[in-house]
């Protein structure tokens, strides 16, 4: 295809997928959350090997469109329940289309001044809302995997140097062992971002209570037999639970013996926004450095995280990069690119920007005290049934749920065949866990459109799920569903 002309077909290519998008939101169907089709058709209809010669553009959307969205799995719907997945407002993703229309790097202020302004006041707008202190620099990241990395990074080079360790010069070879004392509810990408820091073999778990919560007189005997600097890992909202560490008393007893307190805070760190909730949180802004999504309770499209640290010289220190050919921000300004692990990456504080600036403080509290309302209800209609109970404290938007039998099947196969039934059924989504050695159902509410309706409406498609399954249901392994 040539240039000549092309502004007409770029015109006619954004207005039918802007049609298009406007009629699947509002499809009925977009409510019925799960996939309907399987691997292997998709791999049928979308994987078939690349041509010599391609299609024109608009072939090609069409094919994906027609072939693509009988895979998709409707998260943004407000009767999805599983993992810990938002929908997307309004505003977030008319900002994503223009921030793509935009095609800016968000490295350089070089390279988008607008964008590197609206990250510094996005970052702002943060440090208040949650309440931290003021000094706290932030990165703007893919999700709370990288975030995690980035906060952990900072914690590195800030521990070692604490001992005469330069680890960015020298490496980890020869280096100080830290102690790193991580909750064993912690997320699974904590674990991931010390092995990929050279740290995985210096991870000792730190065990929990009933909840999931880190129990303090463990972390005390656990800091006290440490050697070498310490970095603790805890958790804000359990990714099962829900449930929140003693913070506070964590960072006492972690600052007492010169370490660093890093809190995975990928949904948990939202309710520090509400004046409610916020007791459930006290003492996060003694942290030393967070991270948190913004693609889950804020409601903004995939992929958006953020990483906080109260630390900004060793955070920039540990991430930090610079090349002849780099502009940098002038008079010594703010280059977002000291502040995360990537480099080439989409202007994502745009849409962050927009939302916020759509909701305002209010507006975000009201949507997380919102969906720990329903998250309540959600806990009270179903303990309500023979047969269903719920496991933990309902304390934020996480709802577990196991089942007992009454066919003579095992607690997991009861469990597999209720997911099967929702995950291809008409209303509600939601997935599999193991909690405490037991088979439960996950709930999450943390969409922005749900309603008490829909919670009704998931409650009395759980119950009959429960009540309705048996051996004529095939038979389907939790490995399937996980």
């Amino acid at each position: 295809m040539t240039a000549a002309g092309t502004g007409g077909a770029t015109a006619d290519l954004l207005h039918t997928i802007s049609d298009y998008s406007a009629n699947y939101l509002q499809d009925p169907r977009t409510e019925h959350t799960g996939s309907a089709v399987d691997r292997s058709e998709l791999r049928r209809r979308l994987a078939a090997p690349l041509p010599r010669t391609g299609d024109d553009a608009e072939t090609v959307l069409n094919h994906l469109i027609a072939h693509g969205e009988p895979g998709l799995l409707h998260s943004g719907a407000p009767t999805f329940l599983g993992f810990v997945m938002g929908g997307a407002y309004p505003v977030a993703m008319a900002t994503e289309w223009l921030t793509s229309v935009w095609d800016q790097c968000g490295a350089l202020y070089a390279t988008s001044p607008t964008a590197s302004v609206v990250e510094e006041a996005v970052s702002r707008w943060l440090i208040t809302l949650f309440g931290l202190p003021s000094h706290t620099s932030v990165g703007i990241t893919t999700g709370c995997a990288m975030a995690n990395l980035t906060g952990l990074a900072a914690a590195r080079h800030h521990v070692l140097a604490g001992q005469g360790w330069d680890v960015e010069r020298d490496g980890l070879i020869g280096a100080p062992p830290p102690s790193i004392l991580v909750s064993r509810g912690c997320h699974v990408t904590v674990h991931r971002a010390l092995r990929l820091l050279g740290l995985g073999g210096q991870v000792q778990p730190v065990d929990t209570d009933d909840q999931g919560r880190m129990r303090l007189d463990a972390l005390e005997t656990a800091l006290a037999a440490a050697r070498g600097p310490r970095i603790v890992c805890g958790q804000v909202g359990n990714v099962d639970s829900g449930a929140i560490d003693p913070i506070a008393d964590i960072c006492d007893l972690t600052h007492d013996r010169g370490g660093w307190v890093h809190l995975d805070a990928a949904f948990g760190m939202w309710a520090a926004a509400s004046p409610q909730l916020r007791n459930r949180v006290t003492g996060i802004e003694r942290a030393d450095s967070w991270a948190t999504d913004g693609h889950k309770w804020l409601n903004v499209p995939y992929d958006c995280g953020i990483a906080f640290c109260a630390h900004p010289v060793p955070h920039r220190a540990a991430l930090r990069t610079g090349a002849d050919y780099l502009t940098p921000a002038p008079d010594g300004g703010r280059d977002p690119v000291d502040f995360t692990p990537d480099m080439s990456r989409r202007a994502r504080s745009l849409v962050l920007w927009a939302t916020l600036r759509h909701l305002g403080t209010d507006g975000v509290a009201e949507l997380i005290e919102r969906c720990c309302i329903l998250a309540r209800r959600l806990a009270a209609g179903l303990a309500n049934t023979d047969g269903v109970t719920v496991d933990n404290d309902v304390v934020l938007n996480q709802v577990l749920v196991p089942f007992t039998p009454v066919d003579g099947s095992t607690d997991a196969e009861h469990l597999a065949r209720i997911v099967a039934a929702l995950q291809r059924g008409p209303v509600g989504w939601a997935s599999p866990t193991i909690w405490r050695g037991r088979p439960c159902l996950r709930l999450s509410v943390c969409n922005w459109q749900t309603t008490s309706d829909h919670i009704d409406a998931c409650i009395d498609a759980i119950v009959s799920a429960h009540r309705t399954t048996g051996a004529a249901a095939r038979t389907t392994t939790i490995e399937e569903l996980v």
